[in-house]
């Protein structure tokens, strides 16, 4: 199919974009990448009369590093999260988690805004963002405020974004220690079936800090307190990681899908939070 007929704009700054949609109200959508909403259109799923697009928005392709602090912009893409070598530096667990997002044509026009704010809860980046305790920039008509990731996520594909709001900026601080991000998917561009996002910091042979969030076991983004607090104070022996995958199982509330029942996706949990933590332990 095809969509039904819409005005396309492509305005040149955050402030204009935001005067489109709030002009034009429940009928404009701002797009980025575009890969959940253009499939949504063509099924005419989705029915808008204004598409605003925001690829011309030079100042959300920035990426800044500066005193501790990674500032990402919201059309940012997956392929530039992997490629930029700064980020690399500051932030390595960035390019592991994008590196694994469906396939290389989808990342070289998916966004990191798009990942974010559409509030999917099979999207990587959101809890990645909840790990890594990140903070989003959302611009609207009565100005600009930060909300963290970890109040972002509200339920599936509702989040804390008013209307006429653009998320524009991803602010978090570079993470030290040891990191990794762990995805069993069953076939390229696929959702994760389940996947871990975990950071650990070590001080005298013992876990001094960590954070766990795990991706596509609820309906939003899990970020457990509790499984990183299991972990803290221990050697990240097999009987700390036995206490997190605990503590993170019951965090959690899968449901029975096309990528397997209940029990199954607990079970590949507990084996991805294993593998993340002792590839974060090692690296830290």
């Amino acid at each position: 199919m095809i969509p039904s007929a819409f005005e396309y704009h492509r305005p040149p700054s955050v402030a204009e974009a935001i005067r489109i949609v709030a002009e034009h109200g429940d009928d404009a959508r701002v797009i980025a990448g575009g890969h959940s909403l253009i499939p949504m259109m063509k099924l005419r799923m989705a029915h808008l009369d204004h598409l605003v697009d925001l690829q011309d928005v030079a100042e959300l392709r920035e990426i800044g590093i500066a005193d501790g602090t990674v500032r990402i912009g919201a059309m940012v893409t997956q392929h530039e999260l992997i490629t930029h070598a700064g980020l690399a530096q500051a932030a390595p667990i960035l390019r592991e988690a994008a590196l694994q997002i469906a396939d290389p044509q989808v990342r070289y026009m998916g966004t990191i805004g798009g990942n974010l704010a559409n509030g999917d809860p099979g999207n990587d980046m959101p809890g990645l963002m909840q790990c890594l305790d990140a903070r989003f920039t959302l611009e609207g008509p009565d100005g600009s405020r930060e909300v963290a990731a970890r109040d972002f996520y509200e339920a599936a594909y509702m989040t804390g974004r008013a209307d006429e709001e653009i998320l524009t900026r991803i602010i978090l601080a570079a993470p030290t220690g040891g990191y990794a991000y762990e995805k069993q998917k069953r076939k390229i561009g696929d959702y994760a079936t389940a996947a871990a996002a975990v950071l650990i910091d070590a001080r005298g042979g013992r876990v001094s800090s960590a954070s766990v969030a795990m991706t596509n076991l609820s309906d939003v983004p899990v970020w457990s307190e509790a499984a990183a607090g299991a972990l803290v104070g221990t050697a990240c022996d097999a009987a700390a990681c036995d206490a997190a995958v605990a503590a993170m199982s019951a965090d959690i509330d899968p449901q029975e899908d096309s990528r397997g029942p209940i029990e199954f996706k607990r079970h590949v949990a507990g084996t991805i939070l294993r593998r993340a933590i002792a590839r974060a332990w090692a690296r830290a």
